[in-house]
């Protein structure tokens, strides 16, 4: 039997009618209304797949920990949850808790699409490329060796950087709220087998 790596996005922090706003490291939100619905629906669509979770990981930010709670609560003798440092949200420097339409007047629309795209990070954003590709590898590396489904709740800017760490090319790379991809790992490496997977969207 093969590994499988869940990796999560977290739910909403904003509902219809708020003023969006980019939300990083240093913004520590709860899920919003719709993002626990999110959470709740990654949960049961999990319980419906017949994935159970072997081991849970997530960063200690409330949105992702509320995520990862809310899918956990739903898996028949689930696994403890697990905090990783590594997995919290990126900063994004002066940007940070700033709504979207300031963010791109400072950065410019090729600077946005250049990190949605490819993972570069516009100027002032402090995003340390090299350890997060490293430590995606790591866990990888170390989850590759324990058979199973295994949970991992990220934010988005974290969550893109686990493609570069298994070398995907031609991938989107962003996830969107309460959405998933999985990485399967095996003797002959890692594998991407979906990516932004948001249960209930057609």
């Amino acid at each position: 039997m093969a590994s499988r790596v869940f990796i999560v996005r977290h739910g909403n922090t904003f509902d219809r009618g708020d003023v969006v706003t980019r939300v990083g490291g240093r913004t520590d939100l709860p899920l919003s209304d719709s993002g626990r619905a999110q959470a709740d629906a990654l949960a049961g669509h999990f319980v419906e797949a017949g994935v159970r979770f072997v081991s849970a990981r997530t960063s200690p930010l409330k949105r992702t920990r509320a995520t990862a709670e809310a899918i956990l609560a739903a898996q028949p003798n689930a696994c403890e949850l697990q905090a990783v440092l590594f997995l919290r949200e990126i900063d994004y420097g002066p940007d940070e808790n700033r709504p979207e339409d300031e963010v791109v007047a400072r950065i410019g629309a090729d600077a946005l699409a250049a990190w949605e795209r490819d993972g570069v990070a516009p100027p002032g954003w402090r995003v340390d490329v090299d350890a997060l590709i490293g430590n995606w590898q790591q866990l990888f590396a170390k989850l590759a060796g324990q058979d199973g489904d295994h949970l991992v709740v990220t934010s988005n800017g974290i969550a893109r950087f686990a493609l570069k760490a298994v070398g995907a090319a031609g991938e989107d790379l962003k996830l969107k709220t309460g959405a998933y991809g999985v990485i399967e790992l095996d003797g002959e490496g890692e594998r991407v087998a979906r990516w932004n997977v948001r249960p209930g969207d057609a």
